[in-house]
């Protein structure tokens, strides 16, 4: 099954000033290592056998993402340019115009993850991956949620419905950062899970 890897690299960390800047958000930034956040996604999809990734970022972050992936050997022709930031839709939306244009007669699954995530596990984000794999084949949105180790506000939430698989389920809501009250009500639950912002779909 054919997996492409959407790499969303847009954003400016603000949140992390100031080591993260205008012109070299976090991203790009070494943060456990020598490896930046970006290559360490791109290493991170090794074991699932995808096919070149595709980075979407900026136009003024368009050299940073290229010397980056030229020093992981994964520079190809594979850096999507925003001409103007419009959030996560449509940057995906043109990721997967790209991706049908260059197929060979393939509609591969599209693996959209942030550049920025710090993922410690690396062996059971590849099994959460293969897992999702059958049921983006059959034309389910897969998104991925973590469960929640405490209250917390910086990040939306997914809360869950029905058990549809192993470790599967729909999706009841999307709930946006919460207030702290609200959060603490959420973990105590066990039915609510930070939103990753991590899809598989096709």
């Amino acid at each position: 099954m054919s997996v492409l890897p959407v790499i969303m690299a847009g954003g400016t960390g603000s949140r992390l000033w100031p080591l993260s800047r205008e012109y070299h958000p976090k991203q790009f930034l070494s943060v456990e290592g020598k490896l930046s956040m970006l290559q360490n996604t791109i290493k991170r999809l090794a074991s699932l056998s995808t096919e070149e990734p595709v980075v979407i970022c900026n136009d003024r972050h368009r050299f940073l993402v290229a010397e980056q992936l030229r020093e992981i050997d994964k520079l190809a022709n594979n850096i999507i340019l925003e001409p103007v930031g419009r959030n996560t839709a449509p940057a995906i939306a043109l990721a997967a115009f790209c991706a049908l244009q260059n197929a060979d007669n393939v509609d591969p699954l599209l693996l959209v993850l942030a550049a920025d995530h710090v993922i410690q596990d690396d062996i059971a984000f590849t099994k959460a991956v293969r897992r999702a794999e059958e049921y983006a084949a059959n034309g389910k949105l897969v998104t991925f949620g973590i469960v929640p180790t405490h209250a917390e506000t910086g990040y939306g939430y997914i809360r869950r419905g029905e058990l549809i698989g192993n470790d599967a389920y729909a999706v009841a809501e999307f709930v946006e950062k919460p207030d702290i009250d609200t959060a603490g009500d959420y973990f105590k639950s066990g039915k609510y899970y930070w939103n990753s912002g991590m899809f598989l779909f096709r």
